[in-house]
């Protein structure tokens, strides 16, 4: 095994456990908004470290700039999927973790417009502290 095999190897199994992290994350996690979070961060290095990999190993041109194509494709839509879905998850009323300290969404979605009203700062808690009773 050379250098080149080693380093392609090392990559892909760096990605694989990302993947089996944002795998665990999905089925451990408690409610929607955590499940998007672990499997888009996850998800997105996993499959980075395993299309890197893929390139080192083949070590031609064209499979490199496809990989490195796919990889700028997943990180530019995975983080805007991942948050339109979990925008209408809560808009549609999907149950929040227990845990959950504050939600800053609740009641400021027009249900007509499906349009999210702007945040005013002084309504916002300097600290969680102040939120926590």
């Amino acid at each position: 095994m050379n250098l080149q095999e080693t380093i392609a190897i090392f990559f892909i199994i760096i990605g694989t456990f990302f993947t089996l992290v944002a795998g665990i994350g999905a089925l451990r996690l408690p409610d929607l908004l955590l499940r998007m979070s672990a499997t888009t961060k996850a998800a997105t290095l996993g499959v980075g470290f395993m299309l890197v990999g893929t390139a080192v190993y083949f070590g031609e041109l064209s499979i490199t700039s496809r990989a490195l194509a796919t990889i700028a494709f997943v990180m530019l839509t995975a983080p805007v999927s991942a948050h339109m879905i979990a925008r209408a998850g809560h808009f549609y009323g999907c149950p929040l973790w227990e845990g959950t300290v504050i939600d800053e969404l609740r009641g400021r979605y027009d249900t007509q417009s499906h349009i999210l009203a702007s945040t005013q700062t002084e309504s916002v808690p300097e600290k969680m502290e102040e939120v926590v009773p």
